[in-house]
């Protein structure tokens, strides 16, 4: 059994070509109905605002398959430490025996959610797209923006968050790290008036994003709907919209956005392992309001291990 740490992890697993194709796989490989994914385990600690989830999945003939810890600690910024922790465990999906453990301090979970919301807009966004909001200004933040840079052409960001000192320090790491403007908004309607995808980014109770933020043609992945405590979008955005996306709609039912809509949803809801498993173009006119709710898949954990055990291997 190997163990590697946070350092020999992302020596060999980045925001790149390489790892959006692995987590994109994996997203097909559950379109096509290849892969064997329970419910997420997960458990609330209220008195430290932490939650603690446990992810797993097998996707059919990959030699491994992993289970995933992630404590999410959302007062820990207070504390100097990080939000995100854990890690993952890999398993020979033919005996069971422990392969390998990735200490990766949450390093992976950051980069597989950065990489599934670059594979929506992928599908989902304009291909002249050239422009971003952001709401928020943690660590997803920063890594949607530069994992989107993979899939399209991104010139300017635009970001809204409740902390001007937490949206400066963003803007200058933005600049420094990726070479990209940021304009600093007072509204996130503000924000989303300059932008042809929108993003957020937030641990937010109540809605952060209205159905008047959003201007004709625009792309929202909303990825912080993880817990069914949780809500980014007011729920008229996602009847509204002209079409709704999940990465999996029975945890969208119960974690994610979906899980805050009152009555029955009147509208198609689409798979966006499916879209990409039919290679399906569901945007039809440049005018169209798409939305992806991404809650966190195990299939998404278990595609990024899988890549990065190979290439630690060598």
């Amino acid at each position: 059994m190997n163990i590697y740490d946070k350092n020999q992890i992302s020596a060999v697993t980045c925001l790149d070509q390489d790892a959006l194709a692995a987590v994109e796989d994996g997203f097909a490989a559950l379109g096509r109905d290849e892969v064997t994914m329970p419910p997420i385990l997960s458990m609330n600690i209220v008195e430290s605002n932490g939650e603690v989830d446990v992810k797993t999945a097998h996707i059919r003939g990959k030699e491994r398959f992993a289970i995933k810890i992630s404590p999410g600690f959302f007062d820990n910024p207070k504390l100097g430490l990080p939000s995100l922790n854990g890690l993952m465990v890999l398993f020979s999906a033919k005996t069971g025996i422990v392969d390998s453990i990735l200490f990766d301090e949450g390093y992976l979970t950051n980069i597989r959610t950065a990489l599934a919301g670059a594979i929506a807009a992928k599908h989902l966004a304009r291909k002249e797209a050239t422009s971003v909001a952001v709401i928020g200004s943690g660590m997803q933040a920063e890594l949607q923006v530069a994992a989107l840079t993979l899939v399209r052409d991104i010139r300017q960001v635009h970001i809204f968050a409740r902390s001007n000192d937490k949206m400066q320090t963003y803007k200058a790491r933005m600049a420094k790290m990726y070479d990209l403007p940021v304009q600093i908004h007072n509204s996130a309607h503000s924000a989303c008036s300059e932008a042809d995808i929108v993003i957020t980014t937030t641990p937010s109770t109540t809605p952060v994003l209205h159905w008047n933020d959003l201007k004709a043609g625009t792309h929202v992945t909303a990825m912080g709907s993880d817990n069914n405590h949780k809500q980014e979008l007011e729920s008229s955005i996602l009847s509204n919209a002209d079409l709704m996306i999940v990465d999996r709609r029975s945890q969208s039912e119960t974690i994610g956005e979906l899980n805050h809509y009152p009555g029955t949803f009147p509208n198609p809801i689409y798979e966006l392992g499916s879209l990409i498993a039919e290679e399906t173009q569901l945007r039809s006119n440049p005018s169209q309001i798409t939305i992806c709710d991404l809650t966190g898949t195990g299939v998404q954990d278990t595609a990024i291990a899988n890549y990065t055990a190979s290439l630690l291997d060598h």
